[in-house]
């Protein structure tokens, strides 16, 4: 069972929901990286459950310390372990599918892959364990502050409702102003309104975060099998729930002609620049120095308040129905974990870049 991602900069995450708690060890975070621990807890606030009449209600408050790997305030190069204790397990609510499989859920692959599993919310395979990838993130993030890189993600889409401006024309910030994470206060109120709707009709909806990172040089990336863009798509691709990945124009570049989708090359300054940017700033597999956007897909959360058929262990048709705090809609909390896992491809990145450079 693989752990662990990324190569110059590389994280090992740990834990299951239900057990004692999570961590990571981050290996290769450069020396004298200012890691500040304020900034890991607010990421891990806005991840955390509990935080809204639109998320999950187990209460965690992700409490973390950091173990190894840091001396007064700055990273020392050494590997850097963190741990976040779980304070508000109900393993109780999961007894009733102990020998069950939940519809679309890992029961049944776990079960097959390893002949034994942990059903306490999902064991390791629960989202719980983004918090971990999160704290890593964060990491990343402080190292990616020091080069000018910025990563901001926000909540586009929930279900139906979308929003239809151009990232160029939100204000980050105001994601944070509002439960859903998104930037349009009105198009926010909407999105909000429908996902408790849904809560109450004890059901689920799934929806779409975009990224936006800006700041990234020119050059990074490999070409063939390691390019940015499919080293992005692994990453996000490994978040549960995620069903789909496209950067730059995606799916919607398939309806242009080429006259239309080429970015045109021009001088500013010293500098190469685009004047379109449907390369989504990537181009043969690298980094060409134009912000770099991309859009995730997030399913319907598994877990739902009503009857569903299904079979047990033993082969027997039984009946499923969820119990305890569950998200009706994944993606206000996911919106960090995109982050995270965009910042720890981009560290990754910067760090081989520099290393294919000695």
């Amino acid at each position: 069972m693989r752990n662990s991602f990324g190569r110059a900069f590389n994280i090992t995450t740990f834990g299951e929901s239900h057990g004692k708690g999570l961590g990571v060890i981050i290996d290769g975070c450069p020396a004298g990286v200012l890691i500040d621990e304020a900034f890991i807890r607010l990421e891990l606030q806005r991840r955390k459950p509990g935080q809204s009449k639109i998320t999950t209600q187990r209460k965690e408050e992700d409490e973390f310390q950091i173990l190894s790997g840091v001396f007064e305030g700055v990273s020392t190069g050494t590997p850097i372990s963190i741990i976040i204790l779980n304070t508000d397990q109900k393993s109780k609510d999961y007894t009733h599918i102990a020998d069950k499989f939940r519809p679309s859920h890992a029961d049944y692959t776990y079960q097959e892959k390893y002949g034994v599993r942990d059903y306490r919310g999902g064991g390791r395979s629960s989202a719980r364990e983004t918090a971990a990838r999160v704290a890593a993130g964060a990491v990343a993030k402080l190292m990616l502050k020091a080069f000018g890189i910025e990563v901001n993600a926000y909540v586009s889409q929930a279900g139906d409702i979308k929003l239809e401006k151009h990232y160029s024309q939100l204000d980050f910030a105001e994601s944070e102003k509002n439960i859903v994470r998104c930037p349009d206060p009105e198009v926010a109120e909407k999105m909000i309104e429908f996902i408790d709707q849904v809560r109450k009709d004890r059901d689920t909806v799934g929806g779409i975060v975009s990224c936006v990172a800006q700041g990234v040089p020119p050059g990074l990336g490999e070409p063939v099998f390691d390019r940015l863009h499919a080293a992005l798509g692994h990453a996000m691709l490994s978040i549960n729930a995620v069903k789909g990945f496209e950067y730059g124009s995606g799916f919607e570049g398939v309806r242009m002609r080429g006259s239309e989708h080429n970015d045109a090359f021009y001088m500013e300054g010293d500098r190469i620049r685009t004047r379109t940017n449907y390369s989504g700033g990537i181009q043969g597999g690298i980094s060409n120095g134009e912000d770099i956007y991309f859009r995730v897909a997030f399913k319907p959360v598994a877990t739902i308040m009503q009857d569903q058929e299904s079979v047990n262990e033993a082969g027997e048709s039984t009946t499923v129905s969820g119990k305890g705090r569950h998200d009706p809609c994944v993606v206000p909390r996911a919106v960090p974990i995109v982050e995270a896992m965009c910042a720890l491809v981009l560290a990754d990145f910067l760090l081989l870049n520099r290393l294919s450079k000695l």
